[in-house]
């Protein structure tokens, strides 16, 4: 009977994981939500009036897809300039957290009464 030796496998170097992608889209869901806010903000000061691109729903349809192509816009170059990297997790979600809060609370009416 032939017994065979094999080798034990070298520990493998620890691989830094690549997160840049995952959290350009957290920290592109914080810009949307507060473009959204600055954009209602403005609409209620009167000094943008986004169309309307759908008549049923009034003004809120050309204040939401500006919203959204703010968002898809940053999103997609946080994307391109952070896909190779690694990210702080930590300093992303509390730049996200902070937008959203802002981009809630600029929707409110009573925040309107404060302009």
């Amino acid at each position: 009977m032939r017994t065979t030796t094999v080798p034990i496998a070298s520990p493998v170097e620890r691989q830094e994981a690549v997160n840049g992608s995952a959290m350009a889209s957290f920290l592109g869901a914080g810009i949307g939500a507060c473009a959204m806010g600055i954009i209602v903000l403005l609409n209620e000061a009167g000094i943008f009036a986004a169309p309307t691109l759908y008549a049923p729903a009034g003004g809120v349809s050309g204040r939401t897809t500006l919203a959204i192509v703010v968002w898809l816009a940053g999103w997609g170059l946080l994307h391109h300039r952070w896909k190779r990297l690694e990210m702080a997790p930590h300093r992303v979600y509390i730049a996200t957290l902070v937008l959203t809060v802002l981009g809630i609370l600029a929707t409110f009416p009573p925040v309107w009464g404060l302009l």
